[in-house]
């Protein structure tokens, strides 16, 4: 009887214990500019209710920032709670070992009694691996291609393996977010809910793209229709707390990880890939892979029901590294002098007031910045800015000549700082010549270098190619052409792609090449024209090929139907080499030649 009641009492002590941790979800969406939210009624063609209302249920961080402008230090710098630089992890394509020796969240509120989840994008390694770092469930998907789980959106522990939902990526993503809350309901939990939206490839089913009706770009209605898909999920995990009585003991973060990329001319390419991925920055000055607004300050606020107060606007500077700091106080963890963030919760409740940080800074290759009030100094390369963001958010205006007191000291916080860093200084390489256009561009006014010519689309742009892609095979140098190579279970049919050009007054084409294996088959072109907005079933012209391994020329006449903007070259199967093509007139006059190789 003794030994029951004991047992009765360590149990209640320790439901009442695990009631008192609050359940903690991050949302952290993808390459996600700054105003596209409704809340900040920049933009009128959003449509995202959902997040509109968690929005304002809580406190809208008008100055909140991410630690990088590029997605795999910003997940590091969050999900550690430190600045990433300080473990090496810089930029994209550097060594993850930095990252791996650090404590995650996930690993820190686990010792607290916490369940933790990952879903969604990863960027950090093997997702086999995302389990290394405290995550128990798993479900790692930012794609349409299969991804890695170990439970399932019944919510079912499986073993770690391929998921097979064939769900659209986000959807499969709000899905195992909600089977996640409800496999864990009854005790504190974190979630790590990370949308790879907007992000390309811009991908959004039907049923999003038709809520977003008329003249628009198209790339603009992809990414209002990733973001609508994010906010159903919103909505769905909203609805789930609530069926769990939750709302009241669940902290939620919304957080963009970088700003949207808009290459300077947010050109309308079609398809989807790699370029402007449709969401907008302004009236933040700059894009995603700059230390201006428009890179670093992102979308960013914080809901919880009955413990931060509805409807409130928090305007001093915060960062996503104060998300671990809050998760570790709250949880009854002992603090960490190690994390660079605080604990943002007294300061939106208004128990705390002044600014939460003196200052914020940040280092990204060959930029370094620092903002402290109102002032913000920034370096790229060896140029620097001082801005008055109380007066001039788009930060149009350089006044470092007129407060010289205001720059060195920030100069002198920053630099000691990036002493601090892994490896130390105030950047760790040269701007390259994107770098040098963007902040021509966008912070020292000059005109917009000129649209290329050919728009990549998948691999790195070569010289040599003259301005020809592939996706899903190879393209390699050979001295009497260049030898297209498909990779193995090759998705359609195979071709080259050449993007931004202008081809008028064709009569037909010529192609000279030559199949590996001398099998027959067919060569070609499909093309869109100036004014579509897509390829049209219309616009092919195929001609068969001979069976033979020497070199030949195929003649395809036609009549393309006005100015040619965008072209596929389609190959047979197989490696093929390409030696030559060329486009004519109706006189037999060329109207564009490629040659490849050193044939002439």
């Amino acid at each position: 009887m003794k030994i029951s009641l004991l047992s009765s009492l360590f149990l209640f002590a320790t439901l009442a214990a695990s009631a008192e941790k609050p359940n903690f979800i991050v949302v952290f969406t993808d390459d996600h500019g700054w105003p596209d939210l409704e809340y900040n009624e920049i933009y009128d063609d959003l449509r995202a209710p959902h997040i509109n209302e968690l929005a304002a249920s809580g406190a809208i961080c008008t100055n909140g920032y991410s630690t990088a402008p590029q997605c795999i230090p910003s997940r590091g710098g969050l999900l550690t709670g430190k600045f990433q630089n300080r473990f090496g992890l810089e930029s994209n394509g550097l060594p993850l070992d930095g990252f791996n020796a650090e404590k995650t969240i996930a690993e820190r509120l686990k010792t607290a009694g916490y369940t933790t989840g990952q879903i969604g994008k990863w960027h950090l390694g093997p997702a086999a691996e995302i389990t290394n770092h405290g995550f128990d469930d798993v479900f790692a998907k930012n794609s349409n291609r299969p991804g890695w789980a170990n439970f399932d959106l019944e919510g079912n522990a499986t073993e770690g393996g391929l998921e097979r939902s064939g769900l659209y990526h986000l959807d499969a993503c709000s899905a195992a977010a909600t089977a996640f809350i409800d496999r864990h309901a009854k005790k504190p939990f974190f979630l790590y809910l990370a949308y790879r939206a907007p992000h390309v490839p811009l991908d959004a089913p039907k049923k999003y793209l038709d809520r977003f009706p008329g003249e628009m770009p198209e790339r603009r209605r992809q990414a209002l229709a990733m973001i609508s898909a994010m906010d159903d999920g919103v909505g769905a995990i909203r609805k789930k707390l609530q069926e769990h009585g939750l709302e009241e003991n669940t902290l939620i973060w919304f957080i963009g990880d970088n700003g949207a990329p808009l290459k300077i001319h947010k050109d309308d390419a079609p398809g989807g890939g790699p370029g402007w991925d449709g969401s907008l920055n302004e009236p933040m000055n700059g894009e995603k892979g700059m230390l201006s607004e428009g890179g670093i300050r992102v979308p960013f606020f914080v809901a919880w029901k009955g413990k931060i107060p509805a409807g409130k606007v928090y305007e001093e500077p915060v960062i996503a590294l104060d998300v671990a700091a809050t998760a570790v106080e709250l949880a009854g963890l002992e603090a960490d002098d190690s994390l660079d963030g605080v604990n943002l919760v007294p300061f939106l409740t208004g128990e705390k007031t002044g600014a939460p940080h003196e200052f914020l800074t940040w280092r990204w290759v060959s930029q370094a910045a620092i903002r402290s009030g109102k002032w913000k100094l920034l370096r790229g390369g060896e140029r620097e800015y001082l801005f008055d963001l109380e007066v001039d958010v788009s930060e149009k205006t350089n006044v470092l000549a007129e407060n010289p007191e205001v720059a060195n000291r920030l100069r002198k916080q920053l630099t000691n700082w990036s002493n601090e860093l892994k490896p130390p200084g105030l950047s760790t390489g040269e701007m390259s010549q994107t770098w040098k256009n963007y902040f021509d561009f966008y912070l020292d006014g000059k005109p917009a270098p000129p649209l290329p010519e050919t728009r990549p689309q998948g691999k790195k742009a070569d010289p040599e190619l003259q301005g020809w892609f592939v996706r899903n095979a190879g393209l390699f140098p050979k001295p009497d052409g260049f030898m297209f190579v498909p990779k193995r279970g090759p998705k359609g049919r195979n071709h080259m792609i050449i993007n931004g050009i202008s081809l008028d007054n064709v009569a037909g084409a010529r192609i000279d090449l030559q199949t590996q294996r001398g099998q027959a088959g067919k060569v070609g072109f499909a093309w869109r024209l100036k004014g579509e907005k897509d390829f049209q079933p219309a616009n092919v012209k195929e001609s068969d090929i001979a069976e033979t391994k020497e070199f030949q020329k195929v003649n395809l006449p036609f009549e393309p139907g006005g100015e040619i903007i965008h072209l596929r070259l389609l190959l047979p199967g197989g490696t093929t080499t390409i030696r030559a093509i060329e486009f004519f007139d109706g006189e037999g006059e060329a109207v564009k030649k490629w040659r490849f190789g050193k044939n002439e």
